[in-house]
Parts: C-alpha cells; sequence; structure tokens
C-alpha cells in the first residue's frame, strides 16, 4: 500500500497548529510587558537542551536500555525490515524491563531516534502484531512526531513555569506595585490550560496518521487493531505501581495509560475503539484494490 497523506486529519493538525500559534502570540505579547520575559529567556536553553536529548532523556525516564543484536536478534531484524519499508534510517533499538504492554519511539530527527519495547509487550503480542506497533512507532519518526510535539508545547511549558513558579520570579517594584505579576500569572494560567487541550487534540490526530502509516508500513491493519485491542485488555491486569511510574510517558506510548475521569477527558491518545473501527475501514478499502 503507498503512502498516501490523509488530508482531513493534516487539516486539523494544521487548524490546531494555528490556534496554538495565535494562542502564543498574544502570551509573547502580555508576558513582553513584565519582567517575565527575562524568565523566557533563561528557560530556552533548558527546552533546547530537552529537545536535542530527547531521545536519552525519554529512555533514561523508562529505565530502558539500548540493546544489541546479539541480544535481541530478532527484534533487530524487525527494525531493520520494517525501517526498510518505510524509507527510514533504521533507529536505535532498546528494551524496557516493564511488566507495562507499551512501546514508543523518541528522538529529534528521522537520524537521531529511537524505537523502545517493554518486555511486557514482547510477552503480549504475536509476531505480526509486535510488527504492526514498530511499524506504528517508525511511523511517528517518519511523521516527526517528537519535534512537532515539542515545538507544539515549548510556550506552553513557559506558561506553566510561570504559573508555579510566580511568587518566587515575581520580583519587586514597578511589576508588583502595577499588578504586573498577577496579569502575568492570570494570563500563563489560561494560556496553559487552553494550549494543554489543544496539544492534546493535536496528539490524537498524530496517534490516528501514526495508525494508518503503520498500517501502510506492513500492508496489514488487522495485526496492528489486533495489537491494540490485546494492549488495552492488559493494561487492566498490570499493578497499580507499574502505572504510576510511568505514567508521564502517556505521550509517547501507543496506548496511554489512563486514570479515572480527567485522564481520559485529557487523555494524549483516541479511544482504543475509534482507532480500530478506522484501521479495521482501512482494511476494507485495502482489501477491494
Amino acid at each position: 500500500m503507498q503512502w498516501k497523506p490523509d488530508w482531513g486529519l493534516r487539516g486539523r493538525m494544521a487548524l490546531t497548529m494555528f490556534l496554538l500559534f495565535a494562542l502564543y502570540l498574544v502570551f509573547a505579547a502580555v508576558i513582553s510587558q513584565t519582567q517575565y520575559v527575562g524568565f523566557l529567556v533563561l528557560m530556552v536553553p533548558f527546552l533546547f537542551a530537552q529537545f536535542f536529548f530527547s531521545d536519552k532523556l525519554a529512555l533514561y525516564s523508562m529505565g530502558a536500555k539500548e540493546v544489541s543484536p546479539d541480544e535481541y536478534p530478532e527484534l533487530h531484524r524487525m527494525v531493520e525490515r520494517l525501517s526498510q519499508q518505510a524509507d527510514l534510517p533504521k533507529p536505535k533499538v532498546a528494551v524496557a524491563d516493564s511488566r507495562v504492554p507499551n512501546a514508543f519511539a523518541t528522538g529529534r530527527s528521522q537520524k537521531k531516534s529511537a524505537v523502545c519495547v517493554t518486555t511486557g509487550i514482547m510477552q503480549t503480542l504475536d509476531r505480526d502484531e509486535l510488527e504492526g506497533v514498530l511499524a506504528h512507532e517508525l511511523a511517528h519518526i517518519k511523521n516527526r512526531d517528537v519535534a512537532v510535539m515539542t515545538i507544539a508545547s515549548f510556550l506552553s511549558t513557559i506558561a506553566f513555569m510561570v504559573v508555579r513558579w510566580g511568587a518566587f520570579f515575581g520580583g519587586g517594584g514597578r511589576d508588583r506595585q502595577g499588578g504586573g505579576v498577577i496579569v502575568a500569572i492570570v494570563a500563563s494560567l489560561a494560556v496553559w490550560i487552553v494550549s494543554f487541550f489543544l496539544i492534546r487534540a493535536l496528539s490524537r490526530y498524530r496517534e490516528f496518521s501514526a495508525d494508518r502509516g503503520g498500517a501502510t508500513i506492513t500492508g496489514d491493519p488487522g495485526a496492528l487493531a489486533s495489537a491494540l485491542m490485546k494492549i488495552d485488555g492488559r493494561m487492566s491486569q498490570v499493578p497499580k505501581e507499574d502505572m504510576r511510574e510511568q505514567a508521564e510517558m502517556n505521550a509517547f506510548f501507543i496506548i496511554p495509560i489512563r486514570s479515572g475521569f480527567i485522564g481520559k477527558l485529557a487523555s494524549t491518545h483516541p479511544s482504543t475503539e475509534k482507532r480500530i473501527e478506522r484501521l479495521q475501514a482501512l482494511e476494507r478499502e485495502m482489501e477491494t484494490r
């Protein structure tokens, strides 16, 4: 199956990015009138470092380690073959010793990327299903999703930091007397809340796109749909302490760890049911060709 852009998804992603850009312009205009502009400048090197070392930071946070072909020969063969089919450089391959059945891709570019799977997912899925998951992660790399989401969340992170540390960085003098600190904190809170939901909408759209891309790479949407069902079913069996330890990696996982109503409302991923429906529709489309 030929790799084709999903223009409906692209349109929604473009609209979301436009709304974020407009929101951030307003935020920048407000911040420029306060002493927080200095705080923003101080944060830029830190956030750029986070961007450039995103692959190492993500693997470290999961307790994952890069593995050699000698350690996991079959996993490396899968990634190499699928990378060739996706017309991508082979990413680094990592494994996390975790009962949570999941996988993620990270890295700032196609040449500086990594794919990580957990021991739990390798024990849960069969070969075709694991290939479907790996292809999904490679589609994220091909679409440069980590870079896009990092850039999209840049000023949102700044807004969050202003809200959190406003009392410490407010300073004195003119800003306090003129109410500049309060204006900056209120504006930052509003920007963070709105961008929080916009960024999560963008993330959900990109998951749909990666599902389609992964199915295109393997030519087998059914295998990925089957993998999603298995992973989703196994999540309820994973000990809660394991779920809590890895909850911060939700945005990277193929299926996120949800916690309660708010967790679902603000999910970085679409529902598994909707994803499976789209994959099944894609499978029917491929069968009629």
